[in-house]
């Protein structure tokens, strides 16, 4: 035969080779009633009956044959390689695997639409197939991002439609110091109503609860005016600013410093020490917490303007019933914060020095010395668990210096048998229930501790 009707073989494996690598799935076959028949397993296709110019393309039967160098393999094949002879082998699979054949007859489908009408292929007509997969690609792809783009418009809007409605509507972003100049400006302006003023403070609390909020707030002027506040005959405008600077003391040192600076200690102590609404005296009483926390030298300044006589005194006054447990858990915090801080192993120079002003504040002797021993220890008689949870906790920790007190205190020592008795039982329910670790038991758990404690004193 003439050689000219050949074409050379490296070519076409080359082509072969891009159009496998770039997608398995477009392996370039022609299902042609033969095909069909061998399906239904009435005829078999030779390899000697195929002309020596199709080799090219590999034509798969039920029987595993022998595939050519250069032959295009379809996809969905069952292939492998013959030990005795080294050559590969490929065949159609089984008609039991359901799977391979419906995805091998879609995929002959799919080149079908390609309108390949030849048992064999020419380099020309392997590199046309080849544009038109990519033509098809891309297509997809272009319609897509227009679709995407089309989405994207009709969810939002241009930056510069949106600025140009702002300035119809003549409104104007403002940085949270922008908004505070006005809300101060507007709280000390002798214009304003006494709604005004209340509302502007009320927007001022929102903002200074940030640290960084709360330094402007400071640098502006504004604590100074909040503290002065406190002095005001009207009650709401004064648990207003007891409020606002409650929020801007909390956890910021620089504004604790300034506070005490400016009088607020003392003007807190006269609204706590005063006739005043329970709305004022708890607000005035978060600012005194805020305060006091984590500053040894405000905690001192406190007891030498007798802070605990002033805050013991709220127990006798009918109304307060609210204000006792926020007492106590001050109390506790303070002493807690202490005991750690004396604990720890940190000794860098800077806390050394917060130590050795902690260490000028006696609190737990005052405490003892005001009979706040028996004051906290009969809170145990309300009914709340929660109260009675902190109360436990604030009984052990005041331990080792109210011990006596408590051994004598034959209330106390009656309502702690109650309070076991009662945990007990809810304890054995929890547990029933399946909370081996509950609540309950933590609190039975203390009371267990404090009588061994008390009981332990007489040994």
């Amino acid at each position: 035969m003439d050689k000219t009707t050949y074409f050379p073989l490296s070519l076409v494996q080359l082509l072969m080779s891009c159009i496998l690598c770039i997608q398995q799935e477009f392996a370039l076959t022609k299902t042609e009633e033969s095909d069909l028949k061998e399906e239904n397993g009435k005829e078999s296709v030779a390899e000697d009956d195929l002309d020596p110019e199709d080799l090219e393309v590999f034509y798969p039967t039920y029987q595993w044959q022998t595939v050519r160098p250069g032959q295009a393999v379809p996809a969905g094949l069952h292939v492998r390689l013959n030990l005795q002879t080294g050559e590969r082998e490929a065949r159609l699979p089984d008609n039991k695997n359901e799977k391979s054949d419906m995805k091998y007859q879609k995929k002959r489908k799919r080149l079908d639409e390609m309108h390949i009408d030849s048992n064999s292929f020419t380099a020309q007509e392997l590199k046309e197939a080849l544009a038109k997969m990519k033509e098809k690609e891309k297509t997809e792809s272009t319609m897509e991002e227009k679709a995407n783009l089309e989405d994207v418009r009709q969810r939002f809007r241009p930056i510069e439609e949106l600025k140009k409605e702002f300035e119809e509507l003549n409104m104007k972003i403002e940085t949270d110091l922008e908004v505070m100049v006005k809300l101060i400006n507007k709280f000390n302006s002798s214009t304003s109503t006494l709604d005004e003023k209340v509302a502007a403070l009320y927007d001022l609390e929102y903002y200074v609860h940030q640290v960084d909020n709360a330094k402007d707030f400071l640098s502006l002027g504004g604590l100074q005016l909040v503290i002065n506040g406190l002095n005001s005959t009207e009650p709401v405008l004064k648990e207003h600013a007891a409020f606002v600077l409650g929020a801007a003391l909390s956890s910021n040192p620089r504004v604790q410093v300034e506070a005490i600076e400016g009088g607020a200690l003392q003007k807190l102590l006269v609204i706590l020490a005063t006739e005043q609404p329970l709305a004022v005296k708890k607000k005035a009483l978060f600012a005194l917490s805020s305060m006091l926390r984590h500053f040894p030298y405000a905690q001192l300044q406190f007891l030498k303007l007798g802070g605990l006589h002033v805050l013991r005194n709220l127990f006798k006054e009918k109304g307060m019933e609210t204000l006792y447990i926020r007492i106590v858990t001050l109390l506790y915090d303070l002493i807690v914060e202490k005991m750690l801080l004396e604990d720890s192993e940190n000794k860098e120079d800077q806390l050394e020095e917060k130590v050795q002003q902690y260490k000028q504040v006696n609190l737990v002797p005052a405490v003892v010395e005001q009979g706040w021993c028996g004051i906290i220890s009969n809170l145990l008689a309300l009914p709340e668990h929660d109260t009675r949870e902190k109360v436990l906790k604030t009984v052990r920790i005041l331990m080792a210096a109210c011990r006596d007190k408590y051994q004598g205190d034959y209330a106390l020592n009656t309502t702690l048998s109650m309070l076991r008795i009662e945990y007990e039982e809810l304890a054995a329910e929890e547990q029933r229930e399946g909370d081996n670790d509950g609540y309950f038991k933590e609190l039975l758990s203390s009371i267990n501790t404090i009588i061994q404690e008390l009981r332990s004193g007489y040994l």
